[in-house]
């Protein structure tokens, strides 16, 4: 079997990768064949996100006690 690890988009740096997206979404904007979220689907994908997000609570209590570092910092400035 050959060895496919340095092969296709997701081998490729990061900046590399953006820029190749970069061009496709440009493209589609530019074809009209874009899908552009109204503003009820934003809402209901930033929704949907935001509830699987919650449902780690380990990830949760890190933004808390990241905010509440924040906010102690602000209060003793």
């Amino acid at each position: 079997m050959s060895d496919k690890s340095n092969r296709g988009f997701a081998s490729m740096d990061e900046e590399k990768q953006k820029e190749i997206a970069s061009k496709g979404g440009k493209a589609a904007h530019e074809k009209g064949t874009a899908h552009e979220f109204t503003p009820e689907e934003a809402r209901e994908a930033g929704r949907k996100g935001g509830e699987v997000v919650s449902q780690d609570r380990e990830h949760m209590a890190e933004i808390g006690r990241e905010g509440g570092k924040k906010s102690n910092k602000k209060n003793n400035d």
